[in-house]
């Protein structure tokens, strides 16, 4: 059987001296790839690349070479048993693997590269291959970048790398012009952790989204504070231009969290509605709505008449006290 080279999880690759081309190969290695394969998609004789990889294994950064052994296949699942993965969860390196890929491309950049002059990195960048490619995307220019997007080698982790680490307006706004990369479960999500993702981006790649996501984006722990700033208020635009279906869902849904971010705003009609159609269990869902002064007269009447209010007199109390309770 062909070596399929595998990372060893229990060492941290950022920890070794790994030069770039040995950082670049390591990056590439998920236990799938046999060794013709990988010297296809590196470019690297398969004599050097054997070579390259006892390296590796001598380091501690991937598992020995062991004996052929038979094929197991795994046993069959029931009907209807399928496993099942979180959307892009596939797509996603392991994250240990990933910030070696970052820190070696990183210094082969700041190494090797960024004394050149910007007209030299621009051309270089365009037309550029592994692993200088993803190099380039550490480059601190706008115009560098643009030049790594129209490498015809450019691909989602070049993307993913130019949406987590670089900082100017006009790099982000060209990878957002880039459709099939916006799309992209990591790309969006390294946006969202960049501090410096400009408004209008944001606001281009996640105004068509659903209520809930945007309230959700807004809480995000991983996203800094500018973003979940952005977020707020792109939540509280889109909630007066949405159906009354997505704003009662939302409400529903979030159990009334998200009311304190939409302050000052009202219901339509269709939404008191929907609301109104509801049976009531959730003590912290009544409470937030009674908190809320844009609660409609006709849901706080409706609060009053659940049996989980009727049982709980501080819930009574709060919603009698309401500015909207006949």
């Amino acid at each position: 059987m062909t070596w399929r080279p595998l990372p060893r999880v229990d060492t941290d690759a950022r920890a070794l001296p790994l030069d770039p081309r040995q950082g670049y190969l390591l990056s590439r290695l998920d236990g799938t790839l046999d060794l013709p394969t990988l010297a296809a998609l590196t470019g690297l004789d398969e004599g050097e690349l054997v070579g390259m990889l006892r390296e590796l294994v001598a380091m501690g950064a991937v598992a020995a070479e062991e004996p052929a052994v038979p094929v197991v296949p795994p046993p069959a699942t029931e009907p209807g048993a399928e496993e099942s993965e979180p959307e892009g969860e596939a797509l996603e390196e392991d994250a240990p693997l990933a910030a070696a890929r970052a820190a070696t491309h990183r210094q082969l950049f700041e190494h090797q590269l960024h004394a050149r002059p910007v007209d030299e990195r621009v051309a270089r960048a365009r037309t550029a291959v592994e692993p200088e490619l993803s190099a380039w995307c550490f480059d601190p220019m706008a115009e560098v970048i643009r030049a790594v997007l129209e490498n015809p080698r450019v691909g989602p982790l070049h993307a993913r790398l130019i949406a987590a680490h670089h900082r100017t307006a006009a790099g982000l706004e060209a990878l957002g012009g880039r459709t099939g990369f916006t799309n992209d479960l990591g790309v969006r999500r390294a946006l969202l952790q960049n501090p410096l993702l400009p408004t209008g981006l944001y606001r281009r790649l996640w105004s068509p989204r659903r209520l809930l996501e945007q309230y959700l984006v807004a809480i995000s722990r991983d996203a800094p504070e500018q973003v979940r700033a952005m977020a707020r208020d792109l939540l509280r635009a889109s909630f007066t231009q949405r159906t009354g279906e997505e704003k009662a869902e939302l409400i529903f849904t979030t159990e009334g969290r998200c009311l304190a971010s939409l302050v000052g705003l009202t219901l339509d009609g269709h939404a008191t509605a929907l609301l109104c159609r509801r049976t009531y269990v959730s003590t912290l869902l009544i409470q937030n709505l009674g908190r809320w002064s844009a609660t409609p007269p006709q849901l706080i009447a409706h609060l009053r008449r659940q049996d989980t209010v009727k049982r709980n007199a501080p819930l009574r109390q709060l919603l009698e006290r309401h500015p909207n309770a006949s």
